[in-house]
């Protein structure tokens, strides 16, 4: 099954967020191409755009700094196989000096086999989504069910879906009925989204201009709080890491973590405890942000409002705050109070009904790989970018919004392709050497990852430490 591609990319549709006209024709050189996953969905080529889109945001950064603008490389496969994340793409050193791939984690596992596509009792499909024991827990109480795929495929069954999706989103849980992509883009929410640049950024308040700190990198001197779990906003604070950020990452013991998640999105990063409960810590918090220049967060939308972290809020103590906001079905908008997750957005927006129907599955399906998470997470920080320069330029603050469902709609819009029956799943070994990262030391062993694959000619984006043990740093910034 073949369909051509939109007469826009992934790379225009970004670029336009941009603001500042089409990119050099010369400024980005691509190679390699689809399809590395068994997956009619042209990931790799969406993925690239998203990460050569972020390169030329950096560009846009260091040509505030320097004057000169980079040259930008992409591999189509090394961008595809970001998608990854640490699953094949981190190996860690026995003690024989080999490094030999990670055991999948039981609890991801676990996970995996609960959210999946389970047939409804109207003969539908609906995903329901089990990852973080207290998310589980509510999804469970409503199915009445036990944490086996047998018992969650028969409690599904009792259920017609939309009565079933609605009574999830009630529970504040996870899950969304598998649709058609004609199905969304009829929905009202599907509608809602897709009449939305798929990164909106809205000025929130004014300020004077703020130029860039001082520094070797294209952000240097650049503070971000990093207030998310799991993959999407891990990956966009990751992104700025590679940059040269100072990344701060701030969560509390009692949440909740995968721990192979937290390992593969924390390199550079520093980690601290602050429990935005408790009001000495709050204020802890609210010193930091006073400080900082980007502020992400993954919650719920609204629920760090409710906080005191809001973005108007933030803005109005901190002007000249860059406020990203990454959740799956965006900050408003029919879906604008529900929670989510990749499996989610693929389900609702048609990703899985198209990977069934092209493989022979004769099932919905999900991809082979979490590609809304890392697509989500390379426009959050392309997003940052651009807000950064306007605000460097002409002042002010900044809300960046970006959402799973958002990314999976931009996927779909690239077009499907076909012959992708035989692809290998993986990069070969010469290939993933090309890219390889070694972060040793760490508190998971010493480890060689794929590292960032974007590649510039005078600042290629790397790790600047090691990835560290959660809440092993002062709640204070570093020098600029």
């Amino acid at each position: 099954m073949s369909t051509p591609t939109t007469a826009r990319s992934a790379l225009d549709e970004l670029v336009d967020v941009r603001g500042r006209g089409p990119v050099a024709d010369d400024e980005i050189t691509r190679t390699g191409d689809d399809p590395l996953f068994a997956s009619p969905f042209r990931i790799g080529h969406t993925l690239a755009d998203a990460l050569a889109a972020r390169a030329v945001a950096v560009n846009d950064l260091w040509e505030l700094r320097t004057g000169r603008r980079q040259r930008i490389s992409i591999d189509v496969r090394a961008a595809a196989a970001t998608a990854l994340g640490g699953e094949d793409m981190t190996l860690a050193r026995g003690g024989d000096g080999q490094y030999r791939p990670i055991p999948v984690s039981p609890d991801v596992e676990h996970m995996v086999a609960l959210t999946q596509p389970w047939r409804t009792k109207d003969d539908r499909w609906f995903v329901p989504h089990f990852n973080l024991p207290h998310l589980e827990r509510r999804v469970l109480d409503v199915l009445d069910a036990e944490a086996t795929p047998e018992s969650v495929a028969t409690a599904v069954r009792r259920w017609d879906a939309q009565d079933l999706e609605d009574a999830i989103a009630e529970a504040q849980a996870a899950g969304g009925i598998v649709r058609t992509r004609d199905e969304w883009l009829a929905h009202p929410h599907g509608a809602h989204l897709a009449a939305q640049p798929v990164v909106r950024i809205t000025k929130i308040g004014d300020g004077e201009p703020e130029p860039l700190p001082e520094g070797a990198q294209p952000l240097s001197g650049i503070r971000v709080l990093d207030l998310t779990r799991i993959l999407a906003g891990p990956t966009a604070s990751l992104s700025l890491a590679e940059h040269g950020a100072d990344v701060l990452m701030v969560t509390a013991p009692h949440l909740p973590q995968v721990t192979p998640f937290v390992r593969d999105t924390s390199h550079g990063k520093r980690s601290t405890f602050l429990d935005i409960k408790d009001p000495e810590q709050a204020g802890i918090l609210h010193g930091l942000v006073r400080e900082c220049d980007v502020f992400v967060e993954g919650y719920r939308p609204h629920r760090l409002a409710a906080h005191g972290f809001g973005s108007d809020e933030l803005a109005a103590a901190r002007p000249g705050l860059i406020y990203v906001t990454v959740n799956c079905f965006g900050s408003d908008g029919p879906f604008g109070d529900r929670a989510g997750w990749d499996q989610v957005a693929q389900a609702v927006t048609g990703i899985a009904q198209t990977q069934g129907e092209t493989t022979g599955a004769g099932r919905p399906q999900l991809t082979p790989v979490y590609l809304c998470d890392f697509l989500t997470g390379f426009m959050a920080s392309f997003g940052a970018m651009v807000a950064l320069r306007r605000r460097a330029v002409e002042g002010g603050s900044y809300r960046v919004e970006v959402s799973l469902a958002g990314a999976a709609m931009l996927l779909q819009r690239q077009g499907l392709l076909a012959g992708f029956a035989d692809a290998p799943g993986a990069l070969t070994p010469a290939e993933f050497e090309r890219y390889a990262s070694y972060d040793d030391g760490t508190i998971y062993g010493d480890l060689k990852s794929l590292g960032p694959v974007i590649r510039m000619s005078e600042t290629s984006p790397s790790w600047a430490r090691t990835t560290p043990a959660l809440g092993s740093s002062r709640p204070e910034w570093l020098p600029r």
